[in-house]
């Protein structure tokens, strides 16, 4: 197939790149600035100019592709603030390529969040990829991806956990958090730290995408998970220890101040399950988790050079 990519130069779509090749298919990446263009091309895909908000070039390029895989959103706007700014862009970049792609039968891969599910009141369980939240920031863009099977597009939905993890996440909550550590001199956590974070490596996330292009059915969702559900407090508590700086737990109201952009997700509670996609897509994680990708070290040589 010839897929077009949004996102391609990115964290997961640097990995998706390589994943797609191998399996002989060719790829359309958008690329938003010289530096992302230039990535694309050094990993041996075709450059697509253009941004989340040019719906024609979204449009067009999507109809000339055989499918499509969205990855992109405006990350350096949520961490800004304007969270709300970057869902909407979002919502409109995946209808302008829906609307394009209506009828054709192509496939049509989104993508969203398992935190979603903890925000939208799914709590004192697991999550699975069968549970559906009415509406709500990004809800909204996954359940209208998921609508465009009955419109003849073959779309489906992976849901990213917190922490997609990996030597090439550069710029993901865990860089954040390690960051914010080192910074304050001591890694945080909520309360008693009990609440859990899925987590899944780039690289498993990157083949879950391409099997979905392959062959997922229209109207599914999926769920890019390897760990169900780490407790913060271990996660806060290896940083510290690789950092060599104290752990504290923080109440709820000193959250934003420590966390920053992070403080509207750092206490949910979001284990969730990915049976079902590893039933629905013959999918099994390979790559290490979590707790022993940081233990490897390359997320504290990446971001200092030399600790």
């Amino acid at each position: 197939m010839q897929v077009f990519v949004t996102g391609a130069s990115g964290h997961i779509g640097s990995a998706l790149i390589s994943e797609l090749q191998d399996a002989g298919h060719q790829v359309l990446g958008l690329a938003r600035s010289d530096q992302a263009a230039a990535k694309i091309a050094a990993a041996g895909a075709n450059v697509v100019r253009g941004t989340l908000d040019e719906h024609d070039v979204l449009a067009t390029t999507a109809a000339q592709a055989d499918g499509v895989i969205h990855l992109a959103f405006k990350h350096d706007w949520m961490a800004s603030g304007n969270w709300m700014g970057a869902v909407e862009s979002d919502f409109a970049a995946v209808s302008a390529i829906g609307e394009a792609l209506s009828g054709s039968g192509k496939p049509f891969v989104g993508t969203s969040g398992t935190l979603m599910l903890a925000r939208g009141g799914i709590s004192g369980r697991t999550g699975t990829e069968h549970d559906v939240i009415s509406g709500g920031p990004r809800v909204d863009t996954e359940n209208h991806l998921i609508s465009l099977a009955a419109q003849g597009v073959r779309s489906s939905v992976v849901r990213l956990p917190p922490t997609v993890h990996s030597d090439i996440d550069h710029h993901g909550f865990i860089p954040a958090l390690i960051g914010i550590a080192r910074a304050r001199g001591y890694a945080a956590y909520l309360g008693d730290g009990s609440n859990r974070w899925p987590a899944g490596h780039t690289r498993d996330a990157a083949r879950i995408y391409r099997l979905a292009l392959e062959a997922a059915p229209a109207g599914t969702r999926l769920h890019a998970v390897g760990d169900e559900g780490i407790a913060f407090r271990e996660i806060a508590e290896t940083i510290g220890r690789k950092l060599d700086v104290p752990v504290r737990s923080i109440p709820a109201e000193e959250a934003e101040e420590y966390f920053a952009f992070l403080a509207p997700f750092v206490g949910e509670d979001n284990p969730t399950s990915a049976l079902q996609t590893r039933d629905s897509l013959g999918w099994t994680p390979e790559h290490p988790g979590l707790i022993a990708d940081l233990e490897q070290g390359h997320y504290f040589v990446q971001q200092t050079g030399t600790h």
